[in-house]
């Protein structure tokens, strides 16, 4: 049976920050991921997790200006110092939490502009070997075009061939089962095929985003799919509840481990 982690940027945002952790506990999930911890200080995201008896599944690197619409520096030629130093800032996070997968935002750069390929596969090389000394994997993971328009990184086949190319065996997929619906559809087709490289799955309802109780894509499926090839890690909930975190959480009452 998967097991689940809960997305404190978008669910249980009900409570402060920091109160989040137990509060995702409480309601019955055994780890939590987010998009970023860095308006707090590492030493209190880690007591947060602790708190809640939580693992820490995943978060992402800096992504640059997020208020000013940045989503990432990846593959942005000019901004390496700035990444770099990103990746140091994400490291003391690392250390307090314990994570062993981080995500790398490619930024808004034209996918098949030379200068932002290979921006992008220096950030790969260099984010993969500078956390590999620690044991982290690299994430790549594909967004869809609707909910992030002009990102670099909008195709699986893409990040897969960027993965593959990398050479690096902390360099993994991030399969959002949302994005892939949204971007290909037959996700379950598609996770077969990129099971290898998978080193996170993340979902969502493709119908706005909201908890994966429906049809599209089909996750009762899809989770039996997980088992039966063996994936060992968290699943994101990375939705946004439909009407508060904890009356969405129906949907979470057959997978969630026993009290």
């Amino acid at each position: 049976m998967p097991r689940f982690a809960a997305n404190l940027s978008m669910m249980f945002n009900e409570w402060a920050f920091l109160d989040r952790f137990k509060a995702a506990s409480d309601a019955g999930f055994e780890a939590v991921e987010f998009l970023f911890p860095y308006e707090h200080p590492p030493e209190q995201v880690g007591l947060a997790l602790a708190g809640g008896e939580l693992e820490q599944a995943l978060f992402n690197l800096p992504p640059g200006d997020w208020e000013k619409g940045e989503r990432g520096m990846a593959a942005i030629p000019g901004r390496e110092a700035e990444f770099r130093k990103g990746i140091e800032t994400a490291l003391a996070y690392a250390h307090e939490t314990g994570v062993k997968r981080l995500h790398m935002m490619a930024g808004h750069a034209d996918p098949k502009d030379p200068a932002a390929q290979q921006a992008y596969r220096a950030s790969i090389a260099y984010a993969a070997d500078k956390l590999g000394e620690h044991g982290i994997d690299l994430l790549l993971e594909p967004i869809n075009g609707k909910d992030m328009p002009g990102y670099f990184l909008n195709d699986f086949d893409a990040a897969a061939a960027y993965v593959r190319e990398s050479g690096r065996p902390n360099v993994k997929l991030q399969f959002d089962m949302y994005h892939c619906e949204l971007i290909h559809g037959e996700v379950g087709a598609r996770l077969e095929a990129l099971y290898p490289l998978v080193g996170h799955v993340q979902i969502a309802n493709a119908e706005g985003r909201h908890e994966p109780d429906g049809t599209r894509p089909d996750y009762p499926s899809l989770f039996a799919q997980l088992d039966s090839l063996g994936y060992p890690g968290f699943v994101g909930c990375e939705y946004r509840p439909r009407a508060g975190t904890l009356e969405g959480l129906g949907w979470f009452a057959d997978w969630k481990a026993p009290a």
